[in-house]
């Protein structure tokens, strides 16, 4: 393996593993604080390849090439950006110490469905639904039972929703379970959940740096297949709900410790918050906040890695909506109409290498009161279109 020479300067190194659309906006946060960026990913010219000072194309599951990259570059923080990466690169790294974000531990916990869950559940008692994990179709049809339909069956380890299905029947179990063999990260065993009679799903991006934790306001998105496609901000809830969202969300990620931003998801019904799943990094429906706020998720996250005061302005709503390419190509080409640059709005192409149907490719973003912005949104999102 060979490696180009860092850059000869006294700045701090923050390496990201996985280089995704959220990685390569941390990329540029990171270098407007006058860091050193090397982007790590499995695929070359990932989004944050592209505006990293240096990057590496390695298999993300290899623990001894990832510590290969790690041990030359000598990073003064660890950024792991996806779920499906060496834990065990992430441990020793750790031993040897270098600094991972939040701490290995905490990205051991929340990378597997599994662990995060009985983590929050069994041992700080957090509010979550009925929940079981299964790793064959037999425990699988004897769980859904057991919790009723409909219910939701998920891998302990995916992202962007890959391998989630709802079975509203016992007859839809079968193809339940071929779905979660799609899942990016280990399928072996899946969760099986209670479907919770929710009003409205959150994010709450919950911020801490070891002095402090702070909160952006709640962020309200939809879902199609386990993945984003509209988020807006702020949700509206009883102040009875958010007060309880934020005790939870600082109850988790105090017990994850370390610093960093984290996206944590909860079901709302009334004024009962229900935890579902916790991120140690940006958020996809924290993307609202590039147009929301003074400081997006993405520099709030820099800040808290480096320790810095976590102070912001929310200068008003906005929603956001996720364009997904209808073409497999190589080449990808994304067309973007004039429309789409208004005095309140705009469009961010995240420049992936390759597009398939149903992958992300970019994100609208409109200020606005938010139906009415939400609204502009899922008009202006058609305005963007695949050039085959």
């Amino acid at each position: 393996m060979q490696f180009s020479a860092p850059l000869k300067h006294n700045s701090k190194r923050m390496m990201l593993l996985g280089s995704g659309e959220l990685g390569k906006e941390v990329a540029i946060e990171a270098q407007r604080l006058g860091l050193e960026v090397i982007a790590v990913d499995r695929y070359e010219h990932a989004p944050a390849h592209r505006v990293a000072h240096r990057f590496h194309v390695v298999n993300m599951q290899d623990t001894e090439a990832i510590l290969e990259i790690i041990r030359h570059e000598k990073p003064d923080f660890i950024l792991p950006e996806i779920e499906a990466i060496s834990i065990d690169a992430l441990f020793k790294a750790e031993a040897e110490g270098f600094h991972v974000i939040p701490n290995a531990e905490a990205v051991n916990k929340t990378m597997n469905r599994k662990n995060i869950r009985r983590f929050a559940a069994e041992e700080l008692g957090v509010k979550t639904g009925a929940y079981r994990f299964v790793s064959t179709y037999e425990a699988l049809c004897s769980a859904a039972e057991e919790l009723g339909f409909p219910c939701v069956i998920k891998p302990v380890m995916s992202s962007s929703g890959h391998g989630q299905s709802v079975a509203k029947s016992a007859d839809e179990l079968a193809a339940s379970w071929e779905i979660a063999k799609e899942a990016r990260g280990d399928a072996s065993e899946l969760i099986v959940e209670a479907f919770i009679e929710f009003d409205y799903e959150i994010t709450l991006l919950t911020v801490r740096n070891e002095t402090e934790t702070v909160f952006c306001e709640p962020i309200g998105h939809i879902q199609r297949d386990g993945d984003y496609v509209f988020s807006w901000q702020p949700m509206q809830m009883s102040a009875l709900a958010k007060e309880r969202a934020q005790t939870m969300a600082k109850q988790v990620t105090d017990g994850l410790g370390g610093r960093g931003l984290f996206g944590v998801e909860m079901f709302v019904c009334g004024d009962e918050v229900y935890f579902s799943e916790l991120s140690p990094r940006p958020h996809d429906t924290g993307m609202v906040t590039l147009i929301t706020q003074s400081q997006s998720e993405f520099a709030l996250h820099v800040r808290a890695v480096l320790g810095l005061p976590l102070d912001f302005t929310f200068y008003g709503s906005g929603a956001s909506a996720a364009f997904k390419s209808e073409v497999d190509s190589h080449a990808p080409v994304i067309e973007v109409d004039e429309s789409l640059f208004g005095a309140e709005s705009y469009v961010r192409v995240f420049s992936k290498p390759e597009s398939h149907k149903g992958r992300r490719m970019a994100v609208v973003l409109v200020y606005d009161e938010v139906a009415r912005a939400l609204e502009k949104a899922k008009g202006l999102i058609t305005k963007i279109k695949d050039v085959v």
